[in-house]
């Protein structure tokens, strides 16, 4: 798994209002940001994903969220 900060590449933005951790979007240019390790993750990865505490996993178009309440759903534009 390559570690890259995505904070480098792209500028983030909460998704207002915030969506319910029971339904949370996905979308190519949505992203979720771990609030237990700051890290962020696609919500639709392609290759193999993961955040440091393990709370978000996924690949292959599918993620994992291990606790909803702990993540902020933000969009993503690039730089």
């Amino acid at each position: 798994m390559l570690k890259i900060d995505m904070r480098k590449i792209y500028n983030f933005y909460p998704v207002e209002p915030a969506p319910d951790p029971a339904k949370l979007p996905t979308s190519g240019d949505l992203y979720y940001e771990c609030l237990e390790c700051t890290e962020i993750v696609n919500s639709l990865p392609f290759i193999k994903s993961a955040c440091s505490c393990g709370n978000l996993v996924g690949g292959e178009g599918k993620l994992v969220v291990k606790n909803p309440e702990s993540i902020r759903v933000i969009r993503g534009k690039l730089r």
